[in-house]
């Protein structure tokens, strides 16, 4: 690994990303595209102490003529760079054989930073916190579950509205997850 993929001083940072998929392939339902991205990250000697929120069925947010999304959040503690959780975030996509077909069109697997620490970062390939996190409550729900306490541009995850609105989106409980 290079040095490039690590931060300088070598600490831990806390992050979250956002898992969603709503397409198959021959690798996989979407609940097992997710669980396997969730698989490999822990395995990532660079992270720690993940945790992962339940999984969640949403309606699409772009196109309506898809499946319906299975979404997920994680949270960790990591010592790699912003672009290098990026570069490890676009492989778990790559894994999955994601194609890009169409603009919040469906995918086998989109995984997106959420927040790095309390980083706030504007480059080409990367916004953090992730533009529309406190607007969409696919994400916000799970990232409550996991992170009661988080605050967010400032202010506590439970004063979005998004975070306690539960229209339009599901818990799959586990014992349905073989189903989908």
């Amino acid at each position: 690994m290079s040095a490039e993929s690590q931060t300088p001083n070598q600490n831990w940072t806390t992050c979250y990303l956002g898992l969603g998929s709503n397409l198959a392939n021959e690798l996989g339902v979407p609940i097992e595209h997710l669980t396997r991205a969730i698989s490999r990250l822990k395995a990532n000697p660079q992270i720690r102490n993940l945790i992962a929120s339940s999984f969640y069925g949403s309606a699409p947010m772009g196109p309506q003529d898809q499946p319906d999304f299975v979404n997920a959040v994680v949270g960790f503690e990591t010592k790699l760079t912003p672009m290098a959780l990026l570069e490890v975030c676009q492989g778990l996509e790559t894994g999955a054989r994601r194609e890009r077909l169409r603009h919040w069109g469906e995918r086998s697997l989109d995984v997106d930073v959420l927040l790095f620490g309390d980083q706030v970062i504007h480059e080409p390939r990367l916004i953090v916190p992730h533009l529309g996190i406190t607007e969409r409550n696919f994400v916000l729900v799970p990232l409550i579950e996991i992170a009661p306490n988080l605050v967010i541009n400032g202010n506590p995850i439970s004063s979005y509205p998004e975070s306690q609105n539960l229209s339009g989106i599901h818990k799959i409980e586990s014992n349905q997850r073989g189903k989908l």
